[in-house]
């Protein structure tokens, strides 16, 4: 197949390795606020956008899986410079860069805004994204299965923070769920669509679907990931739900962390420091991911090692954090973001596997004739 991947046997993950992959890819940033913006579009009916978020991430990645079947062992650059031609798919393959590049930048800064809002209100911006990018930069290095190591045991070893927040629920009050579908459909899915920012990630399928050795089991795994991310949104948002009143919603940024702050241990008073600090463990394969998706593209252009790109897209990425200040500033580059992620993650692989699909029949029937 033309502009294939080359493998070697050291290269490949097995097919489970997939639901890691694809669950820790999804919870990252977004998770610690995003019950504010979906409450503000489909108010307490926003556990139904939630749910229909997450069914519709298991719709598209059937069509990422499609689309990557048709061409076994070519990830998304390649497939983009056999349908479109050379010149308008190295285009795309640009823009898909730079999609991955914001998506990293975004993390990253989000990330050292709830630190320096909760626990090191004094801290610059500049070291701290300096260590984060080191920490990077270190795992980067050490090649895709040791960020997929990366993406395993931050699962394993962050999956407790999740069962603390069942401390809220004794101050549930389920009838803040009634009446159910008082929001309109609009509402409903206006909220589906709030939901990009914090459930897009799935889309490096697109990317490390090549390098799985045992291809047969992976639609398993994958959607395996992609339930257990919905099914924790899902937990999440009808606890924020039934627990903050519509107008305290409105008003907390990050609804999740506030959740932690109740969560009381003779040994510890603060825990949502605990979880603040905590979830480097679980934003860092966000980061090595969409690091590592943007490299393999950028070798499609290009002639690069790793440990070159690596230094030089850490600096951009540091100078940016450094641009980016003000709370307004960096939630206009996450309105922004969350508008283009929307239609690469969500529109864009429907159309792409349509044309992969008449790409194929074209070249059979000319093969036919010839």
């Amino acid at each position: 197949m033309k502009n294939s991947i080359q493998l070697s046997p050291k290269d490949t993950i097995n097919a489970f390795l997939l639901f890691f992959i694809i669950h820790t890819a999804q919870i990252g940033i977004g998770i610690q606020g995003f019950q504010r913006i979906i409450y503000q579009d489909a108010k307490h009916d926003a556990w139904i956008s939630v749910l229909l978020a997450g069914l519709a991430t298991h719709i598209i990645a059937i069509f990422m899986l499609k689309t990557l079947e048709i061409y076994g062992s070519n990830d998304l650059y390649g497939i983009h410079q056999d349908v479109f031609g050379k010149w308008i798919g190295n285009l795309l393959n640009i823009i898909y860069i730079f999609y991955c590049s914001g998506a990293f930048f975004s993390v990253l800064r989000n990330y050292i805004e709830v630190v320096q809002t909760w626990v090191f209100p004094d801290l610059n911006t500049w070291f701290f994204a300096a260590s984060l990018l080191l920490i990077v930069i270190y795992t980067f290095t050490g090649g895709l299965r040791v960020i997929v190591g990366v993406s395993f045991f931050s699962f394993v070893l962050s999956i407790w923070l999740f069962p603390m927040l069942a401390y809220p629920m004794k101050y549930m009050e389920l009838r803040s769920l009634l009446p159910i579908l008082e929001a309109d459909m609009s509402g409903i899915l206006k909220g589906v669509k709030s939901m990009t920012f914090t459930i897009v990630g799935f889309e490096i399928l697109y990317v490390i679907y090549p390098f799985v050795k045992d291809k047969k089991n992976a639609k398993k795994h994958i959607h395996l990931g992609l339930l257990m991310t919905t099914l924790i949104y899902l937990a999440i948002m009808l606890v924020t739900l039934t627990y903050f009143s519509g107008e305290q919603l409105t008003k907390t940024i990050w609804a999740t962390l506030s959740l932690f702050s109740i969560v009381k241990f003779p040994f510890i008073e603060r825990f949502e420091y605990i979880a603040v600090c905590f979830w480097m463990l679980i934003i860092l394969p966000n980061l090595c991911l969409f690091l590592w998706a943007a490299f393999r593209g950028t070798r499609r252009l290009v002639k690069v090692s790793a440990n070159k790109f690596v230094w030089v897209f850490s600096l951009i990425i540091f100078i940016a954090s450094l641009i980016l200040k003000t709370r307004p500033q960096i939630n206009t580059f996450n309105n922004y973001f969350s508008q283009v992620a929307f239609y690469i993650v969500f529109v864009y692989p429907i159309i792409l596997y349509v044309l992969a699909v008449a790409k194929r029949k074209f070249k059979s029937r000319k093969e036919q004739i010839e």
